[in-house]
């Protein structure tokens, strides 16, 4: 990857996480988890799935599934920067009046399927992906997981089912932030060693660091020879572009003030750190 090419991953990242940031505010939204995959979304939007902008349900596109759904605004952010979701739309967050709000819903173009359950749309990739086979084409399916959404057994058997149908159109992309909810994964039902436990089930394993376009580019051309489905574990950073709240347990759900929302943003451009107030949500 040229310097060139990584200097516009970057911005575009950045003004994803400017989109993202002021849906915290007014109900609040998954800030956390949202930054973690902004990197990994923005590079498979930008540089991996083919996806006609003008025909974004032409049956010859690939496919993505965010099966963490709670990411959502950094889908949001993402859809925005590509032209398909119009920035104003952003303001109904929440509103009963538009369908912005803390899951992926089919109303907005560009979202593959609903989500809100965890563990439930790698069985919806593995269907597309076959059908996909039996239609004897080329699309690519992948389906974003987030490292607490393996706690799900249905996981695991999608897993198993993808290596027995061997269905090398399929990529799965695990968000390794390490937190489920308030609680660090490894405390809760611990997950390492989670490239071994994929490579059990099957899968073509990858770890990388989700926050390196380079590295991103450099795996994500080698799948093409793969046969059978591959797993991309990728190593982020809950809150990632916010030193206040990254890798913070208590800060995974954020409802912030105004104020607040100011001085994240400042933060984010490495201004001055902001200063947060806000109480937090507990969850056990």
């Amino acid at each position: 990857m040229n310097i060139e090419k990584r200097i516009e991953l970057e911005n575009f990242a950045l003004r994803v996480r400017e989109r993202i940031v002021p849906l915290a505010s007014e109900g609040g939204c998954f800030l956390g988890a949202s930054l973690s995959a902004v990197d990994i979304l923005t590079y498979l939007y930008t540089s991996f799935l083919k996806i006609d902008a003008q025909h974004l349900d032409d049956e010859n596109r690939d496919y993505l599934f965010l099966s963490k759904g709670h990411d959502v605004p950094a889908l949001y952010g993402v859809f925005v920067e590509l032209g398909w979701l119009a920035p104003e739309r952003l303001k109904n967050h929440l509103s009963v009046h538009d369908h912005i709000y803390w899951h992926p819903n089919r109303h907005i173009p560009g979202v593959e399927f609903h989500a809100g359950s965890l563990g439930q749309l790698p069985a919806v990739a593995i269907g597309v992906a076959l059908e996909i086979r039996l239609r004897k084409e080329n699309n690519r399916v992948v389906c974003i997981l987030g490292d607490g959404e393996l706690n799900e057994g249905s996981c695991w058997e999608a897993f198993l089912v993808a290596h027995a149908k061997q269905l090398s159109n399929l990529i799965f992309v695990v968000d390794r932030n390490q937190f489920q909810a308030n609680m660090a994964t490894e405390e809760l039902i611990p997950l390492e060693p989670l490239q071994d436990k994929c490579k059990a089930f099957g899968l073509h394993t990858y770890r990388i660091n989700g926050h390196d376009f380079e590295q991103m580019e450099e795996i994500f051309s080698q799948l093409e020879s793969n046969q059978g489905p591959s797993i991309l574990i990728c190593d982020t950073v809950r809150g990632k572009g916010l030193p206040s709240i990254e890798a913070r347990a208590d800060r995974w759900f954020c409802n912030f003030n105004s104020q607040e929302i100011v001085d994240l943003l400042d933060e984010l451009h490495q201004i001055k750190q902001a200063d947060i107030t806000s109480q937090t949500i507990v969850a056990r």
